[in-house]
């Protein structure tokens, strides 16, 4: 009787597809280079300019990138759940019209009134973009145009001066703390209270899962559509505020007097670390992001820098920044 020797095959576990990856390790100084970026561009204008490090100086680099962190804010929301606002300078510059226009006869009631009225605004694109399924590039470039056509006909295509009714805006400027403006400390003091929102408030963090991920959102019981309105809602707030403060700083309106700030309130939110990819991002990246933009529109001219090559500098520095401070640990897919 002959015998069968048989010999044992080590088991192996099955292989499937299927399996998530280990995830990368986070990178915590990518979170500190904007920072970083804006203390090197502070030093190489003050190499430049030694004058520019002065008090008065910063105050008035501070004053001037006020209107691109509200806006910068706005856009935030918009960016955080993968979207883009291409109208909220629009909608800033007919804010300064509607405010030098209804502040003489209302008071402080037309602030609200404008806000109020800018974010049903920005409710309505967000509702087109949620429930029209349009991409909100092809919206809101459509809603630029519009509201800036309606800036035109509302202030006869020419500059509102504001005297009678300004005191209830001029506090924004004239008033504030040691030499630091009313509009540079409530914007500061906004920033603090968005990011503690998001932090500490159970759904603080909605526009965050919704642009990470939208399905899983939903199976999650999160209402996407309602959070893509309400980040349009916020952008046209931000745009409202941030076409007060630019009326108190100018004293007038113009139906373009905010339309420069477009560019640069989009490089406020992604400079400062905000994946346009949305999902990533928060309002201090925001605020440092727009105190980079700020000084390197501001410190070209202070170091003398030939106008020629401003523009150079300025994009070839927001491209670079926005590839190193990009958080690349937390996107599976770079669109």
């Amino acid at each position: 009787m002959s015998t069968v020797a048989t010999t044992s095959t080590p088991t192996r576990e099955p292989i499937s597809s299927s399996k998530p990856a280990t995830p990368r390790t986070a990178r915590p100084w990518r979170q500190l280079l904007p920072l970083g970026i804006l203390v090197a561009l502070v030093l190489a204008v003050s190499l430049a300019e030694p004058a520019f490090l002065r008090t008065n100086s910063l105050t008035v680099v501070a004053n001037q990138a006020i209107p691109i962190l509200l806006l910068g804010l706005g856009q935030m929301f918009v960016v955080l759940v993968g979207g883009i606002d291409l109208s909220s300078a629009a909608l800033a510059s007919l804010t300064t019209v509607l405010v030098a226009t209804w502040l003489p006869g209302m008071g402080g009631a037309a602030l609200v009134l404008t806000l109020v009225a800018l974010t049903v605004v920005g409710l309505i694109t967000g509702a087109l973009v949620a429930w029209g399924q349009v991409p909100s590039f092809v919206i809101s470039l459509g809603a630029l145009g519009f509201w800036g056509a309606v800036s035109l006909v509302v202030s006869g295509s020419t500059t509102i001066y504001v005297s009678q009714g300004y005191g209830s805006i001029s506090w924004l400027t004239n008033m504030g703390i040691a030499g630091v403006s009313s509009a540079i400390i409530l914007s500061v003091a906004l920033v603090a209270v968005i990011w503690a929102v998001m932090r500490y408030t159970p759904r603080g963090n909605v526009f965050h899962v919704v642009g990470l991920n939208e399905r899983a959102a939903l199976m999650a019981g999160v209402r996407a559509r309602w959070v893509k309105t309400a980040a349009f809602g916020l952008s046209g707030l931000f745009a409202g505020l941030a076409g007060i403060v630019l009326t108190a700083q100018q004293q007038s309106g113009a139906p373009q007097l905010g339309d420069a700030l477009l560019l640069p309130a989009i490089a406020a939110a992604v400079v400062g670390g905000c994946a346009i990819t949305g999902g990533i991002g928060g309002p201090w990246r925001v605020l440092v992001g727009a105190l980079v933009v700020t000084v390197l529109r501001v410190g070209g001219a202070v170091a003398g820098i030939d106008p020629n090559y401003q523009q150079i500098i300025y994009g070839a520095v927001v491209i670079l920044a926005v590839a190193l401070t990009i958080d690349r640990t937390r996107l599976s897919i770079i669109k």
